[in-house]
Formats: structure tokens, C-alpha cells, sequence
């Protein structure tokens, strides 16, 4: 599998429960475009109406030879998943606290454009914090380890 973007705010901004890979109708230009690297997930989330899960304000840059044939870089595009898979995520929606956030877009092994999006849990303030701390801690003990065997 091809990992084309991800999104790094998700790990830091919610706690991750669960992931899905789902795939993703899109036009002609808009996997064009994707090959070439050019998506965003930055702020972009999943939505349930109906029966069906959107992709909401994920931006894919219109690909330059399509001209007037283009995509709105914006549009909201329809996740596919199984019945079963989308009824259990409407169940888990209705959760205090849950979401669905887009976490990365990728190739599988057949050339398919796919989306993992993860049950997620926002995370408080402090609990950021309290991440940055953790990590900067690691980090030094990293460079002292190394220091140590030089």
C-alpha cells in the first residue's frame, strides 16, 4: 500500500478507538490528481446522513491538464463502506464525544484509492499537553542514551 497523505493533527487532536478503510467515489481528475500527492486532510471529518458517510472539507487540488473538465477542490465526496460497518458507526456516533476523522488516503494493492478513517475521541487541553511533555521527555532521554554509547 501507496500512503499518499496523512493526517498528523488526528493523533495529536483525539485519541484513536477504532479504524476503517474505506474507499472513496471520486472523478477521473480528482485520482489524477491524488497520484500526483495532491490531497489534504488537514481539518476535513466524515459525516453520516442516512444511510450513507461523507467526506467533508478534504481538499483535493484540481489536476492542471483537465482543465475545464475539473473538480471543486472542496466537494464533499461518498465514502463506501459495508452496511454493517456504517450501522455500527451510527451507533458509535451517537456517543458522547465520537467521531469520525479522516486519518490518512492511500493506493492499495489493486490501484484503488482508499481512506482510513478512525472512531476517535477529542482529547482535552491538558491531555495535549501532557502528550508534548511525554514526548519531549522521550526525546531527551533518546539524545542521553546516545551521548552515553558515543
Amino acid at each position: 500500500m501507496k500512503i499518499v497523505a496523512a493526517n498528523k493533527k488526528a493523533h495529536f487532536n483525539y485519541e484513536i478507538l477504532e479504524r476503517y478503510e474505506a474507499g472513496i467515489s471520486l472523478l477521473g481528475s480528482e485520482v489524477k490528481s491524488i497520484r500526483e500527492g495532491r490531497v489534504s486532510l488537514k481539518e476535513s471529518y466524515a459525516e453520516i446522513r442516512g444511510n450513507e458517510i461523507f467526506l467533508v472539507s478534504c481538499h483535493i487540488s484540481p489536476y492542471e491538464a483537465a482543465n475545464r473538465f475539473n473538480h471543486d477542490p472542496m466537494r464533499e465526496r461518498r465514502l463506501l463502506l459495508h452496511r454493517r460497518e456504517i450501522n455500527r458507526l451510527t451507533g458509535k456516533v451517537k456517543e458522547k464525544g465520537l467521531t469520525l476523522v479522516p486519518t490518512r488516503v492511500l493506493f492499495n494493492d489493486k490501484g484503488r484509492v482508499k481512506v482510513e478513517i478512525a472512531l476517535a475521541k477529542g482529547k482535552r487541553a491538558y491531555q495535549k499537553k501532557e502528550a508534548i511533555k511525554e514526548r519531549d521527555l522521550k526525546r531527551e532521554m533518546r539524545a542521553e542514551l546516545k551521548k552515553k554509547w558515543r
